[in-house]
């Protein structure tokens, strides 16, 4: 089973690519974030003749999620964990993975900068209730995966110069501490468990050449249930994403479940 992972930074904008994606890599399920269109104006039928269904959860010109499935999916939901900002910002659906149930969890974290405004308040009120969310799903789901833009540079090793980003809202300490408390919930941090390299991004800014100096952030993560460490076979970042015509600012990463 491959779960993938993209904010793809407008869906319609990066629709070829997309496509591209879904016919060279295959996954079973494409998480998308921050899609910026309402449900009507998803392609949906672009999706459809590549073998995919479409469960979206969109917002007109901002956020916005979606799972693409070739697989079954079922349970699908939307803002689940009652925000009450109604922005969206996570879809969920129930998969079978070796027989078992297992919560598929799609989620765009607030940015939340500046960080002396209520964006930033809106960021920490958003993560307390997601973990809040989490804690009681458990009690019904042995098998989690959680997947999407988390804004969060969990530690130095995750950006490039962590000295100019100290008092940005992706790297304040107590928003990373909110990072390490959802993997106490019993969850681990996939891509760090295969690859533990610093300068491994998945975001790089279109500004300042950023791709090009390697100047990224590890903000789009995999939390995956740790009884399915022993599922999990590789995590990818597809990089080459970001050196396409007019690419996405972030890139996809890739789950490989045996």
């Amino acid at each position: 089973m491959i779960v993938s992972s993209w904010n793809v930074n407008s869906v319609r904008v990066r629709a070829v690519h997309i496509v591209d994606y879904l016919r060279d890599k295959k996954p079973n399920f494409l998480l998308l974030q921050e899609i910026k269109t309402e449900n009507k104006n998803f392609p949906n039928n672009l999706f459809l003749k590549e073998g995919y269904q479409s469960y979206v959860y969109g917002q007109k010109s901002y956020n916005g999620v979606a799972i693409l499935a070739n697989e079954k999916i079922e349970n699908i939901e939307n803002n689940t964990i009652n925000d009450p900002s109604l922005q969206s910002r996570i879809i969920t659906g129930d998969i079978i993975y070796n027989k078992k149930i297992t919560k598929l969890i799609c989620i765009y974290v607030p940015n939340g900068n500046p960080i002396n405004t209520d964006k930033y308040v809106y960021k920490k009120k958003w993560l307390n209730i997601f973990e809040k969310y989490l804690k009681k799903i458990k009690k019904n789901y042995e098998n989690i995966i959680v997947a999407g833009d988390f804004n969060i540079i969990p530690s130095n090793e995750d950006v490039y110069d962590p000295k100019s980003w100290e008092n940005d809202a992706l790297f304040k300490e107590e928003i990373r501490e909110k990072f390490k408390d959802l993997i106490k919930l019993d969850f681990f941090d996939a891509l760090r468990h295969f690859n533990k390299a610093s300068k491994t991004y998945t975001f790089w800014d279109y500004q300042y050449r950023s791709y090009q100096k390697n100047n990224g952030l590890r903000i789009d993560h995999f939390l995956v249930s740790n009884n399915l460490k022993n599922n999990l076979r590789d995590i990818i970042i597809d990089k080459y994403t970001r050196g396409l015509e007019q690419p996405s600012d972030h890139v996809p990463v890739r789950a490989v479940f045996i």
